[in-house]
């Protein structure tokens, strides 16, 4: 059996079974299962997610029962199958269905002579197979080519009210990003990291406008002494635009709500040279030890970290704060290039509430903020009603604070993911209309 697409098979059944997000499985099974062909386990897992929808519709042509009603394992094994077939012209016809049915054999026995039959079927009839014509129903065409729920789709032609805009979007949203670290300059510059990434082989481009902010080609990065010892962490650059846009100084006192795992709030700390006060907060006291873990192996000693209900005012802190970070809760459909399994969240209760639930953090935060001081609002969304909306809602009540700053990032042209951040100013007093900071 081959390891590599025992070990996509695997990160796969986590995703699909657990919830798991696709990049921690997949880390979690290149430790255990396989230290061969990482790349490939890494496209055959996020080429099979980004695919599903499309996938699921092409398999329907030839099985009659839903694929949704077939077994998990039924599932994953087609969808890898048969995306090697489409997509992967590395891959022979017959490697992509014999190494398929050769899976099968241990995590679906009894049914390797059907998924087979249904992968030979379509190498035979693939020509007859095309999507629904868009003319009759848009939504669902796009839905299904670019693999977004519809209700994704449909959301966005509302925002943007632009076709080949959103297509863009679509387009983009499904394209591999590069990993992205930020040099931990409490440690290490960034020249000196590159020359020890390169000496190892590795490939590094400098981001144009973050010079800590490394673009890296090559396995195994996180398995290295230099992550182990604090030289460096994952990081978007969306992320990293959020905590430039923050500007947090040497000397100031920071709040970051909503702040684990705390990637933003050890980026404030470089960009403080560890000097100051930082209180990190989360509801969940679970997510604390990450904080502190983190901090503890970039050598971050400013950080305080708390456990808090974000829309609950503390009262210790009111007027405290230089500079308030809210990274509010959010659908987190801006990071479908990196988690694409988010592509197919269900639009429940909890996805309707979430504006409520940002406004209610966003304006208890703001009691935090001093006089002439900053407050920053960032999601990890493409979405109107959580992120325009919100500011809006919020500026609306909330008088003596001003927009400064104000982008929706898109994967489309910036070479990030989706993420929005309105940075915002307190005046001095709720009359005098004070210059921007």
């Amino acid at each position: 059996m081959d390891k590599t697409r025992r070990a996509a098979y695997i990160a796969l059944r986590d995703v699909e079974a657990d919830k798991a997000y696709s990049n921690y499985a997949i880390l979690s099974v290149l430790k255990k299962y396989s230290k061969g062909n990482q790349g490939f386990v890494r496209e055959l897992v996020y080429g099979t997610l980004r695919m599903q929808l499309y996938l699921d519709y092409i398999l329907g042509h030839f099985i009659k029962t839903p694929v949704s009603k077939l077994p998990a394992s039924d599932r994953i094994l087609l969808r890898m199958g048969l995306y090697q077939l489409i997509s992967l012209g590395s891959v022979p016809d017959y490697a992509a269905v014999s190494e398929t049915v050769e899976l099968a054999k241990r995590y679906s026995k009894g049914r390797e002579s059907f998924i087979n039959g249904v992968l030979r079927e379509y190498i035979r009839e693939k020509d007859s197979v095309t999507l629904p014509p868009r003319e009759e129903d848009e939504i669902r065409y796009l839905s299904l080519k670019y693999s977004f729920a519809p209700w994704i789709v449909k959301m966005w032609l509302h925002d943007f009210d632009d076709v080949e805009y959103v297509e863009r979007i679509l387009e983009a949203s499904n394209k591999r990003p590069r990993l992205s670290i930020r040099v931990n300059t409490l440690k290490t510059e960034p020249s000196s990291l590159k020359k020890r990434f390169e000496k190892l082989g590795y490939k590094i481009v400098v981001d144009e406008d973050l010079p800590d902010l490394f673009y890296i080609e090559g396995d195994g990065p996180l398995g290295l002494g230099m992550f182990d010892d604090g030289l460096f962490s994952v990081q978007g650059k969306a992320s990293r635009i959020a905590v430039d846009r923050l500007g947090a100084l040497p000397g100031e006192t920071i709040i970051d709500i909503c702040a684990a795992p705390g990637g933003k709030t050890m980026a404030i700390a470089a960009s403080m040279k560890n000097v100051g006060r930082i209180i990190a907060t989360d509801v969940y006291k679970r997510k604390i030890q990450l904080i502190e873990d983190e901090a503890k192996r970039l050598g971050v000693k400013i950080v305080e970290a708390w456990s808090w209900n974000g829309r609950v005012v503390d009262s210790e802190l009111i007027d405290l704060a230089d500079r308030v970070l809210v990274d509010a809760p959010c659908s987190g459909l801006g990071t479908a290039r990196g988690k694409p399994e988010i592509k197919y969240k269900e639009y429940d209760e909890d996805m309707e509430a979430l504006p409520r639930l940002q406004l209610d953090i966003l304006k208890a935060s703001a009691h935090y903020v001093k006089p002439g001081g900053i407050l920053v609002y960032s999601t990890c969304t493409v979405a109107l009603r959580e992120n325009r909306e919100v500011v809006d809602a919020f500026l609306h009540g909330n008088k003596e604070f001003e927009t400064t700053d104000m982008v929706q990032l898109l994967p489309t042209s910036e070479n990030t993911d989706g993420f929005f951040i309105c940075k915002m100013r307190r005046r001095n007093d709720g009359f005098e209309k004070k210059g921007n900071v």
